[in-house]
């Protein structure tokens, strides 16, 4: 029920998308300038990994990773991957793929968010009909909150089999990065140096569980709130430490109270940004 409403919310979008962008979300280049749909496809097309940055409760952010993967899908080899699921509950995502368990034993036996259901499995289930891979590619929660209470020395005291749901020790770090700087301001120092370390591990962790499940001869699409992959930054920081040469592109989500224009705090975020009215309902 569900493919068939997102079905058709897709063909009024294409019969009607100047009416549509003009009253719940436009798409801009990084510069600022509108830019169509399948403009934006044709880039993405060339691209090898695509860091597709959402709101988790913006129902045309999740909407627009759906139709973007089915049209990448015609004529692309994917690979999608994301981090609302984490990288321990690799092995119940896979037996979910393989049709092995059902969509609620999936939910009892893996660590799924609230909006799953809406938001996400439309994706997982994409990739289940496609054969697809779909890569858990987060950390366990529970290892970023060892960082942020103890720093990345934490980690050490993790088991062998632990440390293979994160990237390999040692952690790169930049605590000058822009992000960074920027998380810690934000919180008025609160959890000092080890709030934006918590954040970094998820980055790097998210960025060698892309790279390990990805060859070049392949499309990586991942999933990740905006904040992961804004202003080239997070993930792709990470990317580009291990894989400079690859071509990238990023998504990002904004919102605005006038979609028609794109305010200048939101230019430069991301090679194609989704501009969304600020009004838009909620999924969860």
């Amino acid at each position: 029920m569900k493919t068939a409403v997102i079905s058709l919310f897709a063909t009024f979008y294409f019969l009607h998308a100047a009416h549509a962008q003009d009253n719940a979300f436009q798409l801009f280049d990084s510069n600022g300038k509108k830019v169509k749909y399948a403009k934006m496809i044709k880039q993405l097309d060339d691209a090898q990994i695509i860091l597709f940055g959402e709101f988790h409760d913006n129902p045309l952010s999740h909407w627009l990773q759906l139709e973007v993967t089915s049209t990448l899908l015609k004529s692309n080899e994917l690979v999608l991957g994301a981090e609302m699921i984490e990288a321990d509950n690799q092995t119940e995502l896979n037996q979910y793929l393989a049709g092995e368990i059902d969509a609620d034993a999936l939910d009892t036996l893996a660590r799924l968010w609230p909006n799953h259901k809406t938001d996400y499995k439309p994706l997982v289930d994409l990739a289940k009909e496609n054969k697809l891979k779909f890569i858990a590619a987060n950390v366990p929660r529970r290892f970023a909150r060892l960082v942020y209470n103890g720093g990345f020395e934490a980690l050490d005291t993790l088991s062998a089999e632990e440390k293979l749901w994160m990237a390999p020790l040692p952690i790169a770090y930049d605590p000058e990065l822009p992000g960074y700087v920027e998380m810690l301001a934000m919180m008025g120092g609160h959890g000092g140096e080890n709030l934006p370390k918590a954040q970094a591990i998820k980055d790097a962790t998210m960025a060698h569980f892309i790279l390990a499940n990805y060859s070049p001869a392949q499309t990586f699409i991942h999933y990740n709130g905006a904040y992961h992959s804004n202003n080239y930054e997070g993930i792709l920081w990470y990317l580009k430490l291990a894989q400079p040469d690859y071509r990238y592109v990023t998504i990002s989500t904004v919102s605005q109270a006038d979609v028609s224009k794109l305010d200048a705090e939101n230019k430069g975020i991301a090679d194609f940004i989704i501009c969304v009215d600020e009004n838009m309902t909620s999924t969860h």
